[in-house]
């Protein structure tokens, strides 16, 4: 199903999010951050996950001042995590909340920009760990708290070198490739199921942390800020997009 409109011009109702449930990795920074404030301020009760706990807490901090409903905190390690965490986590998210009507995955690294002849073995497997492996795990995990929504949404992450390859990008293009592959493959699964829809996004060039990274030349004035980029995943969360799946979203198209 095609979108009628592009995305990142969605303009969502007020409260348009009440009484959703989202869980967020990567929320402590970034895009993660801006879009944590973002459906805390349109009502959703946003279950923050990362790895640094300080950075949690600043935008749980936030989410409160902003008179957001108060978030849940989720500090989780992505590279080591196993599988007892994984089921912990999900049992922790079904005492809480009993289901999930979102999950967004924004966290991700980027290793080293190296051609394949030099590339750092360890560090290959560090992101297909983060990046792939470990939003199958918890996508996994968290489908039977998904099922339970009466209008869920997943939203995998992915990039310009995820659907063509270039020189250097190595692991990161890599495993983006695997995401779109990944939500592809899920949302064949449950096509015709219309409580539950998966959609993937990519970003464009945002100033954020990881940008900067990988092009440490450029200009961050010339990009637009995570803030600014949040409609495409709004419109994908909330109930205007229902029956929207197996799609690709650019988060900056024109």
């Amino acid at each position: 199903m095609a979108l009628p409109f592009h995305a990142a011009h969605y303009q969502p109702a007020p409260g348009f999010l009440k009484d959703r449930v989202i869980l967020l990795t990567g929320a402590g920074s970034g895009i993660g951050r801006a879009l944590a404030r973002d459906l805390a301020a349109h009502g959703a009760t946003v279950a923050l996950l990362g790895r640094q706990i300080k950075k949690l807490e600043r935008v749980y901090d936030e989410i409160v001042a902003g008179g957001g409903p108060t978030p849940a905190l989720l500090p989780f390690d992505l590279e080591n995590a196993l599988a007892p965490q994984y089921d912990a986590l999900a049992d922790a998210l079904q005492k809480e909340f009993g289901r999930l009507d979102g999950l967004v995955h924004n966290a991700g690294i980027l290793g080293v920009r190296s051609p394949i002849a030099h590339f750092d073995v360890p560090t290959w497997c560090r992101v297909l760990q983060v990046n792939l492996t470990a939003e199958f795990c918890l996508t996994q995990v968290c489908l039977p708290l998904l099922e339970k929504s009466a209008d869920a949404s997943i939203i995998f992450t992915s990039s310009g070198v995820g659907q063509v390859g270039r020189a250097y990008w190595g692991a990161y293009a890599v495993s983006k490739f695997g995401v779109e592959g990944l939500a592809q493959v899920l949302a064949h699964e449950y096509q015709g199921n219309e409580r539950l829809r998966i959609n993937v996004i990519d970003p464009g060039a945002t100033r954020t942390d990881m940008r900067a990274l990988a092009y440490p030349g450029e200009d961050p004035k010339t990009l637009k800020t995570p803030a600014e980029i949040t409609a495409a995943y709004l419109y994908l969360l909330g109930p205007d997009s229902r029956g929207v799946s197996g799609e690709r979203v650019h988060a900056q198209a024109p």
